[in-house]
Parts: structure tokens; C-alpha cells; sequence
């Protein structure tokens, strides 16, 4: 249990991770399924490991370049629950403001063809934003 921990320790000083990353960057280390949770649930007891603390660094690292839709499925699949994912999805921003940044960055210009307001459109789609912020976007609303 011992050497368990020391390499859970030496994972959470480079980055957070969730609670089921953790759990599956060690079970290949631990002797026994009761071990691996003993350990997991020691370091939440000392708030070592927090899954919302994880899911804010995701929103505040990946934030500015994706959508909310594209960070709510990236932490859940890394096992975070929807209330920690509804939480620290705020922190990133307004969508819409960040939806406009990241087409400024790609684009700076409004689409004068179908075939390019389509490229545009899958483009944010893909990065995750909604399609509101899509929209606002795309007409030109709020130049600023």
C-alpha cells in the first residue's frame, strides 16, 4: 500500500487527475481491488484528489479553445459527475464570447458562400460550442 501511494503522490504533483484517471493509471501497480480503493479514498479524505478541483483545471486549461458541450463530454469521460461538471463549467466563461474568439482565430471573416459558412459552422460544432453561440456568431451579432 505504501509503494501505491508514493505513486499516486508522484502523479498528483505533475497534474490533477480525476478519481477513475487515477484509478486506472495505478490499477496495474495494485495487489488487490480493496487496495487501490483504500488508497483512492485516502487521498480524497486529504483532499489530495478532487474530482472538482480537476474539473476546474480541464475548464480553465481547455476553456478558451472549446465549447461547453466539447468540456462536459471530456470529463465525463474521464468520470466526473455532471453536478462537479455543471460547477466548474462557469469558470471558463462566457460561450458565446469564447465561440467568437476561437472563429476570429480560425476565420476574422464573415462566410460570403454557403460552402464556407458551412466549413465555419462544422468547425465550431466540432469544437463544441452551441448552436446559439453559433448563430450569434456567424450573423455577425455583437461585433465588438
Amino acid at each position: 500500500m505504501p509503494d501505491l501511494r508514493v505513486r499516486a503522490l508522484q502523479l498528483l504533483t505533475r497534474r490533477e487527475y480525476s478519481r477513475a484517471a487515477l484509478r486506472s493509471k495505478l490499477a496495474a501497480h495494485a495487489e488487490s481491488e480493496e487496495e487501490l480503493t483504500a488508497v483512492l479514498d485516502t487521498l480524497q479524505a486529504e483532499r489530495l484528489l478532487s474530482d472538482q478541483r480537476y474539473a476546474a483545471a480541464r475548464v480553465m486549461a481547455r476553456g478558451s479553445r472549446y465549447g461547453d458541450a466539447r468540456l462536459r463530454q471530456e470529463l465525463r469521460q474521464q468520470g466526473v459527475a455532471d453536478a462537479e461538471i455543471a460547477a466548474a463549467l462557469p469558470e471558463a466563461g462566457d460561450e458565446g464570447e469564447r465561440c467568437r474568439q476561437v472563429w476570429q482565430r480560425k476565420f476574422a471573416a464573415l462566410p460570403m458562400t454557403p460552402e464556407e459558412r458551412a466549413k465555419q459552422l462544422r468547425f465550431l460544432q466540432y469544437r463544441g460550442f452551441s448552436g446559439a453561440a453559433i448563430r450569434r456568431v456567424l450573423r455577425g451579432d455583437d461585433e465588438s
